[in-house]
């Protein structure tokens, strides 16, 4: 296949090419990614600065193109502009998990959103962990998967949140197909005072408040690797029925 690879992480993260050297024996594939770290810049796109793009090298090698925008930006330019029509997206190794309601916020997976968006299939690939981490078994199943995607149900285009336990292959306990938990996130803000006096604050921890072992959340905390099937379309549906089909009010 032809493939596509991208990241909110920079074009220089380990999980970016932990993956790249995943895929490289089977497939063709592509970096275009951004040249810092967009992480949680959710869909973001650039529209009131230009973007500009650079080659990178790894030694005297090409490596990829480094963009100055966003992760949606990079898919844009790379399937419009650098690269052309390509048989998949995969955005990702992501340092750190998007479950739950952080998948809205996500630079990760809105990569992966944009593919589908543009008619293309996108797959987001994030691993649980922060530190210290192993992407040779992420990288790994991503490669098999992305062999086995073809004896999938899936209707094209398709969009795919990935999320990896990281933990030893033998401990994982499967793969789940689960839905994207939509439970609030406990949120903390750590007050500070700068140098000046000056009141700022910091975002801190987050907590999970899901509880349903069908979400993402919870299946990724037992042991499994999740698949969540996306899409991007907003609309509520159910309130159609309760909703007439107009207004009548006066303008």
């Amino acid at each position: 296949m032809k493939i596509l690879i991208t990241n909110d992480d920079g074009i220089y993260a380990d999980g970016l090419c932990g993956l790249y050297f995943a895929l490289r024996e089977e497939h063709e594939v592509y970096i275009v990614a951004p040249e810092v770290e967009r992480s949680a810049v959710g869909h973001a796109i650039t529209i009131h600065y230009p973007l500009r793009v650079r080659e990178v090298r790894r030694g005297k090698h090409f490596w990829g193109y480094a963009v100055s925008g966003t992760p949606a930006d990079c898919v844009k330019l790379a399937l419009y502009e650098l690269i052309g029509p390509v048989d998949l997206v995969i955005s990702g190794i992501n340092r750190g998990p998007n479950v739950g309601i952080n998948v809205l916020y996500s630079g990760t997976v809105s990569a992966a959103t944009e593919a589908k968006i543009l008619g293309y299939n996108g797959i987001a690939v994030s691993i649980d962990a922060f530190e210290q981490i192993d992407y040779c078994f992420a990288a790994y199943f991503v490669s098999k998967f992305a062999q086995n995607l073809k004896g999938l149900p899936l209707e094209e285009p398709f969009c795919l949140n990935i999320n990896i336990p990281h933990l030893n292959p033998h401990q994982i306990k499967g793969i789940k197909i689960v839905r994207q938990s939509t439970a609030k996130l406990r949120e903390i803000f750590e007050k500070r005072l700068d140098l000046h006096g000056k009141i700022y604050y910091w975002q801190g921890a987050e907590e999970h408040t899901e509880e349903d072992e069908d979400t993402d959340v919870i299946a990724l905390k037992k042991g499994y690797i999740t698949i969540t099937p996306l899409h991007f379309d907003l609309t509520l549906y159910s309130a159609f029925k309760t909703l007439p089909k107009s207004l009548n009010i006066d303008l």
